[in-house]
């Protein structure tokens, strides 16, 4: 298949600026994948679709405010860094700007939000053929520590924030409330929009609920540059299966109960971690850079959660190839779904309304 197939109009004033006022106050296109048939939900409706015996899975992925700002030490210049992966303590990928100025020995000064300097400095090690550089932090103790007070929330480019001080509300909204280890540069936000009074109302009516945790990197965002898709490679990302999820899921599948993947991130880490021995998961760390798009057969994920995606992503890939597993029907029925949605004024993309493909 072709990127070109994963393309669609989307008005811009579609595109969602600010989170809603409640966390489960978005709305729910729900997708029958085998009528294609569509209806048009709250969030808070999600509990009356899954049943006694289903596992909800989330990733617990902790976003760190992951965007620095820096100033060259000789010349005064300015960048912008976004850490994207940790290869040590205080050594680290990054995505920098502008990355022309910043050469293998490089070194710069990590500024405060007042643009002041701090006593940490960074130092470019090498850069890889997408241009991202390996930089070498010292002056703190961890520099993941450090981000907690000097870094940014990295909210994605489609996402304007004039005043920095717009940020504080993201400090929270984007963030789940069950996030736990520190590892992501971007949101899994198809569990933004849980509440732990809704997750307990799940759990209530006999649902059980684990996570998993995936670091989200550039795996999961960087744009799709080929354009056939046989050509794309994608990137490695971090993911960790305690046993006790794997057991509650191997469970689920040999009673016939179903897996409800909340986010394209938690089923890319359940369907890595069944490779191995299909129909059940391998628990334990790994990486994957495994890349889901029509045709693609399924092993373990039967019901999937997720937002709306950028036109020609790989997001939207996984959920193309979700909507039809094992055949390439799954495009047209998303492309109507999608369709309906800009119709319907749904909104799109990371603060946007939510997708339940059943």
């Amino acid at each position: 298949m072709r990127t070109a197939d994963f393309d669609f109009e989307l008005p811009a004033d579609l595109i969602a600026q600010n989170p809603p006022s409640a966390r489960d106050g978005s709305r729910l296109l729900v997708l029958n994948r085998s009528s294609g048939m569509v209806e048009h939900r709250q969030f808070s409706d999600l509990p009356g679709y899954l049943r006694k015996g289903d596992v909800l899975v989330l990733n617990n992925s902790r976003v760190i405010p992951a965007r620095l700002r820096a100033m060259n030490a000789k010349t005064g210049g300015r960048f912008e860094l976004l850490l994207l992966e940790e290869v040590g303590v205080n050594e680290w990928w990054v995505m920098l700007r502008p990355g022309k100025r910043a050469r293998n020995g490089t070194k710069m000064v990590i500024t405060d939000a007042a643009q002041r300097t701090t006593p940490i400095e960074a130092t470019v090690l090498e850069s890889n053929k997408e241009g991202h550089r390996r930089l070498r932090f010292v002056g703190a103790e961890n520099i993941l520590n450090a981000v907690e007070v000097l870094g940014e929330v990295p909210l994605p480019p489609y996402i304007r924030r004039p005043e920095k001080a717009e940020l504080a509300q993201d400090r929270e909204r984007y963030q789940t409330v069950f996030a736990q280890p520190p590892g992501s540069v971007a949101a899994p936000t198809a569990g933004l929009h849980f509440t732990h009074e809704l997750l307990h109302a799940i759990r209530e009516s006999g649902v059980e609920v684990c996570f998993v945790t995936l670091h989200v990197g550039l795996g999961t965002f960087g744009p799709v540059k080929s354009e056939d898709l046989a050509e794309h490679v994608m990137h490695e990302e971090r993911y960790e299966l305690s046993r006790s999820t794997a057991e509650v899921i191997d469970r689920a599948k040999a009673r016939g109960g179903r897996i409800v993947a909340v986010g394209t991130t938690t089923l890319r880490a359940l369907e890595s971690a069944s490779v191995q021995n299909p129909g059940s998961v391998t628990p334990g760390s790994d990486r994957t850079k495994i890349f889901i798009h029509p045709p693609f057969d399924f092993k373990i994920v039967d019901c999937l959660l997720t937002n709306f995606h950028l036109p020609r992503s790989t997001l939207l890939m996984l959920v193309s190839a979700f909507a039809d597993p094992g055949r390439t029907g799954g495009v047209q029925k998303i492309r109507r779904a999608y369709a309906e949605a800009v119709r319907q004024r749904y909104r799109f993309f990371s603060y946007g309304d939510a997708m339940l493909l059943v």
